[in-house]
């Protein structure tokens, strides 16, 4: 059986393993959002960053992508996809069915915050998340390269997020 990972984020630009089939796909009942302090890739413990995580919301659904695995890579990625996202135990792993944009139905490995752990922080607004994001460096580079990336890879994909968008335009004013 074919294994599928679901890419909201840094997934989409920079998966880290070799991607079979990249559809596009949406995960129902979740929103994409800088609801996570990153204390480790884009933040440190003194001075956290955000990254993005899928919060669930009735009602909502994320655009992203589909992912998958060839069959003999597939407990390589998943051992790799575990040391890269559960870091901090602030996500938790899911196998969620996700809708490829040609049709399909499948069952995807995907990242999800815990809404009770301490690095959560959703209803955060815009603004605050902005000058976060803006100053904000941890061990895989500045918070603002997280951002930027995602944004423009989502674009590329003719995937709209608004939030991002926004969020894109105010980083970018103040850091000038």
């Amino acid at each position: 059986m074919t294994m599928w990972v679901f890419g909201y984020g840094s997934l989409v630009w920079n998966p880290g393993f070799d991607v079979q089939d990249r559809v596009i796909a949406t995960l129902p009942g979740y929103h994409r959002s800088f609801c996570m302090r990153s204390i480790h890739h884009r933040g440190t413990e003194a001075e956290p960053g955000l990254v993005l995580a899928l919060d669930a919301a009735e009602g909502a659904q994320c655009r992203g992508v589909g992912l998958s695995v060839a069959d003999h890579e597939q407990d390589q990625v998943l051992a790799y996809l575990r040391e890269r996202e559960l870091i901090s135990s602030a996500y938790l792993e899911k196998r969620l069915t996700i809708h490829l944009a040609d049709g399909r139905e499948v069952e995807a490995l995907t990242y999800v915050i815990d809404p009770d752990h301490v690095q959560y922080c959703g209803g955060m607004d815009l603004e605050e998340q902005a000058h976060i994001i803006a100053r904000a460096v941890g061990g895989r580079g500045p918070n603002t390269e997280y951002l930027f990336n995602t944004a423009a890879h989502l674009d590329e994909l003719g995937i709209i997020d608004s939030d991002l968008a926004w969020l894109t335009r105010r980083v970018r004013a103040i850091g000038a």
